[in-house]
């Protein structure tokens, strides 16, 4: 699909194998989410500008490199919290921003509870994280508001995706990419993905 990146690299699609596995547990399922969303950020940020910075080695003074842009990350509460150590393990300097949603169990659409974005997002590359993208509301939503704040260069993140979703998505944002380990089979009637993760945030907290 355009504008869909699937990133097929081994560790990546290891360590997806084990979020899969219903017999994953919290600790496990927490502390593998937060490497994969490492490691799918180096393919983000493949092709980030760069501006030379000088700095002195214990021998001499050299050229280096540092990100040309500022970066905001903005996790789609509750489940994509966890997402956001990973991306800070890289990025320790980006921005936070949160967007609280939850889904209606009845309409499937996503009820936003709570919107705290940095200022200045025009200047920024925005990356919103996500486990999932399923039925797709959540993440148009999301991206809608970081919109409206100003933000122009946005990516999505998520380990998982359903067709259904990311159709939904590539309709409302055409010109937003979304960064996934996998596009899976398709929705179940509840809006969940098969064969999926089963709930992220359920698996991360133990609800």
């Amino acid at each position: 699909m355009n504008g869909l990146v699937i990133v097929q690299h081994p560790l990546i699609q290891a360590k997806l194998t084990k979020l899969r596995d219903g017999a994953t547990d919290r600790l496990q399922f927490r502390h593998i989410l937060e490497e994969l969303t490492a490691l799918m950020v180096y393919e983000i940020t493949r092709t980030f500008p760069v501006r030379p910075v000088q700095v002195s080695s214990p021998l001499e003074r050299t050229e280096g490199h540092e990100l040309a842009r500022p970066v905001v990350l903005v996790p789609i509460l509750r489940a994509g919290i966890v997402m956001l150590d990973g991306v800070l393990s890289l990025i320790p300097n980006a921005r936070v921003g949160h967007i609280g949603m939850f889904r209606d169990p009845q309409t499937l659409e996503p009820v936003e509870y709570y919107v705290k974005l940095p200022p200045n997002l025009a200047e920024a590359l925005v990356i919103i994280v996500d486990p999932m993208l399923a039925t797709g509301g959540s993440a148009i939503r999301a991206t809608t508001l970081v919109r409206s704040r100003g933000a122009s260069d946005i990516k999505f993140l998520c380990t998982v995706a359903a067709p259904e979703g990311v159709s939904r998505f590539r309709e409302a944002h055409p010109d937003v990419p979304i960064y996934t380990a996998a596009l899976d089979r398709q929705l179940n009637d509840h809006g969940y993905i098969l064969p999926g993760l089963g709930d992220a945030g359920d698996r991360l907290f133990g609800t």
